[in-house]
C-alpha cells in the first residue's frame, strides 16, 4: 500500500448522514389565537383589542378642546328643561326689576311726605301688593303703610303715627314723578308715650304713668317755702272734638314728708302724718296745745270734761294721749279751718307756718295746669280724625281714621 505523500493533509468536514431536522416547538399564543374564532375573546372575559375597530370607519383626529364636550352635553339637554330654566331666569329678572321700582317709589313718597308735612324725620313708607309695575300702569296702589315718628302736637310730640292707606289713586307718573294722591280710606293709630310726656313736660318735674282704670297717675315735685313737696294727681283722658285729647285732673294731693298731706279742691283737707301724730302724743306740751283748741277736741270725739281734767293732771294727760288709738284719731282730724282760725297752733305742734301757708295758697286751677296734658293733631292732617282714646301701659293711644284724603298736588 503506497504511503501518502508528505505535506499538509487537507481535512474534509464530516457530514453526518441525512437525518430528519427537529420540529420547532409550537407557540401557545398562536394556538389560543386560532381557537378564539370570530369572537376574539377565548377566555370569554369580554375583552377586545384596542385596535378592534371597524376598518370601514373614517379616521378623525381626537378632539382636545373643552368646548366641544360642553356643547355636546348642552345639546343633549331636553328642550323642556331649557325652556324651564329660561322662564326661571326671566321671572327672577322681572321680580328684581319690580322690587327696585318699589324701593324707588317708596323713597320718593317719603321725601314728598316729609316735605309737605314739615316733618323733622323722614317717615317709613311700605308699598304693598305684587306686582308693583302693574299698579304703576293703573296708577292705583292697593295699600300703603306709613309710619311717622316724632310728630309735633302742641306741648308734646306724638311718638309714632301709623296708618294703612288703601285704594291710593296716584297723580303723576310712577315711580319717577309723584305729584300727589287721593287716599280712598285710611286707618291707623297715634301713640303719645309716657316717656315722651315725662321728658317734654319735665319742666314741672311731673312723671306720668298708667293708673289702671283708663286714667293717668301724675307724680311730681314742687318747691314751697324752700321745701320740696311731692305732688300726686289723677288725670282722666277725654277726646277733645275729633282731633284732640285733653285731661281732667282731680284727686290732687300735696305731701309734706313727715308732717302732713294737703288735698286742695272741693274736698279740701289737711291731715297729719303718722310721724307727727306720734310725736304729739308723746310730747306733753304739744298734746296740751292741740287739746286746748275746742274744734280739735270735738273732732277727736273726746268728752270736753275728760280733756279739761287731763290738761290739769299729767297722769291723766299721759293716759289720754298714750292710748294706742289717740294718734290714729289725731291723723283723721281735718285741720284746714283750725290752722286758719288758730295759726299759732302750727308752731306749737312743730309745723312751719310759712310752709302750710304756702301749700294752702296753691289753688286747684294752678295745680291742674301743672299736671294736665293735651295734644291735637297737626293742621297738615286736618282731614284725619281721632277715635277710641284709651290709656295703655306705654302711654295714650287713639285710633286714626279718614277717607277721600287728598295729598300733595291733589289738594289743589
Amino acid at each position: 500500500m503506497p504511503n501518502p505523500p508528505h505535506g499538509p493533509v487537507e481535512h474534509t468536514p464530516h457530514t453526518p448522514p441525512d437525518e430528519p431536522s427537529p420540529r420547532p416547538y409550537p407557540n401557545p399564543y398562536d394556538e389560543l389565537g386560532a381557537l378564539a374564532g370570530p369572537e376574539d375573546d377565548p377566555l370569554r372575559l369580554g375583552l377586545r383589542y384596542e385596535n378592534d375597530e371597524d376598518p370601514d370607519d373614517d379616521w378623525s383626529p381626537p378632539v382636545h378642546r373643552r368646548g366641544g364636550h360642553a356643547r355636546r352635553r348642552f345639546a343633549a339637554i331636553p328642550i323642556t328643561v331649557k325652556l324651564l330654566v329660561t322662564a326661571v331666569f326671566l321671572t327672577a329678572f322681572a321680580l328684581l326689576a319690580d322690587r327696585c321700582a318699589v324701593m324707588y317709589a317708596e323713597k320718593q313718597a317719603q321725601h314728598k311726605l316729609q316735605q309737605d308735612m314739615h316733618l323733622a324725620t323722614a317717615p317709613e313708607v311700605d308699598i304693598k301688593g305684587f306686582p308693583f309695575l302693574t299698579q304703576v300702569l293703573d296708577k292705583r296702589l292697593e295699600e300703603v303703610d306709613v309710619t311717622i315718628p316724632d310728630v309735633a302736637a302742641d306741648r308734646v310730640s306724638l311718638a309714632k303715627v301709623r296708618a294703612a292707606a288703601k285704594d291710593v289713586r296716584i297723580t303723576g307718573d310712577l315711580p319717577t314723578s309723584v305729584r300727589g294722591a287721593v287716599i280712598g280710606s285710611m286707618d291707623g293709630d297715634v301713640l303719645l308715650t309716657f316717656e315722651d310726656m315725662n321728658r317734654e313736660l319735665g319742666a314741672s318735674q311731673v312723671r306720668f304713668s298708667d293708673r289702671g282704670d283708663n286714667s293717668i297717675r301724675a307724680d311730681g315735685r314742687l318747691d314751697v317755702a324752700g321745701q320740696e313737696l311731692r305732688v300726686e294727681a289723677r288725670a282722666h283722658i277725654r277726646r277733645e272734638g275729633d282731633r284732640g285729647v285733653s285731661t281732667d285732673v282731680d284727686g290732687m294731693l300735696l305731701d309734706i314728708p313727715g308732717v302732713a298731706a294737703y288735698r286742695p279742691g272741693k274736698h279740701e283737707g289737711l291731715r297729719l302724718h303718722r310721724e307727727l301724730a306720734d310725736r304729739i302724743s308723746r310730747d306733753a306740751a304739744r298734746a296740751k296745745a292741740m287739746l286746748s283748741v275746742p274744734a280739735v277736741v270735738d273732732r277727736l270725739g273726746v268728752p270736753r270734761g275728760t280733756v279739761k281734767a287731763a290738761l290739769h293732771d299729767e297722769d291723766r294727760l299721759h293716759k289720754l294721749t298714750g292710748a294706742p288709738r289717740f294718734a290714729d284719731k289725731l291723723m283723721k282730724v281735718n285741720l284746714v279751718d283750725v290752722v286758719v282760725d288758730h295759726p299759732w297752733l302750727l308752731e306749737k305742734v312743730g309745723i312751719d307756718p310759712k310752709l302750710i301757708s304756702g301749700v294752702m295758697s296753691l289753688k286747684p286751677p294752678e295745680l291742674s295746669d301743672r299736671l294736665s296734658l293735651a295734644f291735637e293733631l297737626p293742621k297738615e292732617a286736618k282731614d284725619l280724625h281721632l277715635r277710641n282714646v284709651k290709656v295703655e301701659r306705654d302711654g295714650i293711644r287713639a285710633d286714626l281714621v279718614g277717607s277721600d284724603l287728598p295729598f300733595g298736588d291733589a289738594k289743589k
